[in-house]
Order: C-alpha cells, then structure tokens, then sequence
C-alpha cells in the first residue's frame, strides 16, 4: 500500500548532474529536499537558493549526521562514490548515487556490502531502464516473444563529442584518476546495464576487449584536460548459462551512426533505435517467423505506455530513475536490482581495461581478484 508520507532527502554534489536530480526531483510530489552539500559553497548556496533548499553544507559529513534525512543523492564523480555512499548506509540512510557505481568493481562491491551489512537501499542511476522501449523489450521477453535468449549487442555512438575536449563537459570526465575511465563508464554504463537487465543479469564468465584514442584533438585542450581514457571501446563477454554480448561505445568515431542495441532468441529478436551524427534515430522493432513468412514488425510505444500507466496502480514510478527510487522509498513497488545490474556493467567494462591491457581474453575472477580500489578522499 502506498505510503505517502514526505520523503526527505540530501544532496551531495551541486554540479551539473547535481542540478538536474534536483530539476527532475521538483517534478515528484511529496519530495522535500532538506540539505545540499556541495565543497564549493556557491554551488551549493545558488542550488539552495534556486530550489527553496532550508539547509548548506560544504562537508558531507554534517548532512549525514542530520536526523530528519532518510536518504541521501550522490552526485559526485566517479571515484568518490564509495567513500560517500559506503559513509552514508552506514549512517542509516538509503543511498540512490550517479552512474557508473563507482571507479572501479572493487569499490563497487564494497557499496554493495553495506548496503547489504545496513539493510539500507542502494539505487543507481541507469536511466535507460525506463524508457518506453526498454518497458516494452521486457514485456515481449517475459511474454515469451524471443524464446530462449543467447546473444545481445550493446552499442552506444557519438561521432565527435568527447568531454571538454569537443566543447562538452569539464575536463574530469577525462581522466581516469577522477573519473575511472571514459567512453565506457561515461555512456557505456547505460547500454550495457540495459541490455543486462533484459538478459536477466546473467554472470560473466570471460571477458575480451580493446580500447582506442586515436582521432585527432586540439593539443591544448589535450594538454589541459589530461586526456588519458578510451574514446572508443570494443569488447565481447561470455555468461554463464551460454549467452553473449558483444559491446561498441563511442565518444568520437568517423562513422555517420550505429544500428542501435539488440537482444535475440531462438523465436524473435529486438534492436533498439540506433543513431546517427544528424539526430535521427531507426525505430524500436520485433523480428519474428510467423507461418514460416519473415516477419518485421514496429510497436506502437507511446499507447503501450499510456495504457501501462493506466492499468498501474503506481503509474508513475517507472517514469524516471529518480520516480522509481521514491516509489521504492514510499513502498510502493520493490527497488529494480540497479546496484547488481551497474556491479556487473562494471565487471565487464574493467574485464575490457584489463583484456586491453594483457592483450588476451580475461576470466572475470580475474578482474575480481585484481581490481583496485580507485576512490579518493573527500
């Protein structure tokens, strides 16, 4: 039963992804910022100012030690999410944090085991999960509309758009000290984290990738942005149970598109819209054999979403990452397993760092056992 009790929150990070959870969370009923916490303290007071927020801080700590907060946002960059996140469970407060869930697998883990040691809530942001055509992936998967799945194919493109060094973003995003990695962990988390999800997040058993930075930039920008992350990933990873993924991010490509994302089993097969360097998009399509006669067919997304919100008796809480995490928060529906579906998209997006780095094929114990911790204190 829905409880509709306010819901109050605490902000870590008022930079750019900061300042849009704070957007999205003024479009959600019954949420109450109560603290934004930020080092810079006029980020901080012009996102207090902006949204009506009662109370500042510069040190994370004060927040966590407020009472009245029942869960705390994580807006900050890569390598400082387990350090907050894993302070946070074990203060009492649910945690929902940005993408990727953390620099590296090690530290993910240990976000995950408190959680788990706490009893507390860990929510990752993959926003993909609640996209019309994501909702209507799963439900032809579980209406048995591909049979036995085996393979999927994660894809993510942008032609010529690398952070700062393309006019885009700061120069963190660049540097695998701060940010763990780049194409990978910037847009990769959401394509794979997707496709896992349909595939039913099965384990990875082996591991291959290659990574590039190989086109051109301008030698200023590379020199100040410290520009030392792939640009371009390629990989191919191995499940337990048989099924494969094969994965192709790009932050800069001289391609003009992708074909989008794809998942197939032995009676039909999905492919998400793809894209390319003008904005245009391919349609979200279903491709079966029906009376032996090949049969490619679209789905109408905006009805099957209407008529899903309708018939729900929570229509909103799968309409964003931040709508779902309040619903879990309010009881209304349970928490989708974000933090195992982003631990996994880590595993194999470090399995390709370290396949690229050994020149071979990695098993994922392999990148257990020798995955660092890359957090950094705050």
């Amino acid at each position: 039963m829905s409880d509709q009790r306010e819901i109050k929150i605490g902000l870590i990070g008022a930079g750019q992804i900061g300042m849009q959870h704070l957007e999205r969370y003024a479009t959600i009923a019954g949420v109450r910022i109560e603290a934004v916490c930020d080092i810079s303290p006029e980020a901080a007071d012009s996102a207090a100012k902006q949204y009506a927020i009662p109370r500042v801080c510069t040190d994370y700590r004060d927040l966590l030690a407020d009472s009245d907060i029942e869960a705390v946002d994580v807006c900050l960059h890569n390598n400082y999410h387990e350090p907050v996140t894993v302070a946070a469970l074990q203060a009492g407060k649910h945690v929902y944090c940005e993408k990727p869930i953390a620099g590296s697998y090690t530290d993910g883990a240990k976000m995950t085991h408190a959680a788990e040691a706490s009893g507390r809530m860990l929510h990752i942001q993959l926003a993909q999960l609640y996209s019309k055509e994501t909702k209507a992936a799963k439900q032809l998967i579980e209406g048995g509309k591909l049979g036995k799945l085996y393979h999927a194919r994660s894809t993510g493109f942008r032609r010529r758009n690398r952070p700062f060094v393309d006019g885009y973003g700061t120069p963190a995003f660049t540097r695998k000290e701060i940010a763990g990695g780049g194409a990978l962990l910037d847009m990769g988390v959401y394509h794979i984290s997707r496709m896992l999800y349909l595939m039913g997040n099965p384990q990875p058993l082996r591991i291959s990738g290659q990574l590039y930075q190989e086109m051109a930039m301008d030698e200023a920008r590379r020199a100040a942005s410290g520009f030392d992350v792939e640009e371009f990933a390629a990989g191919f990873v191995k499940f337990e149970g048989g099924m494969t993924l094969d994965i192709a991010e790009s932050w800069s490509i001289h391609l003009g598109g992708f074909e989008g994302s794809s998942i197939v089993g032995n009676e039909g097969g999905i492919r998400f819209p793809g894209s390319t360097g003008a904005g245009e998009a391919s349609p979200f399509t279903y491709h079966s054999t029906i009376a032996d006669l090949d049969f490619d067919g679209r789905v109408d997304l905006d009805l099957a979403e209407l008529r899903r919100k309708r018939l729900s008796p929570c229509p909103d809480a799968y309409d964003s990452s931040q709508h779902h995490w309040i619903a879990a928060l309010r009881g209304e529906v349970p928490l989708l397993p974000t933090a195992a579906l982003a631990l996994n998209t880590m595993l194999i997006s470090e399995g390709l760092y370290l396949s690229h780095a050994l020149g071979r094929e990695v098993t994922a114990d392999e990148v257990r056992a020798l995955s660092p911790s890359r957090s950094l204190p705050i």
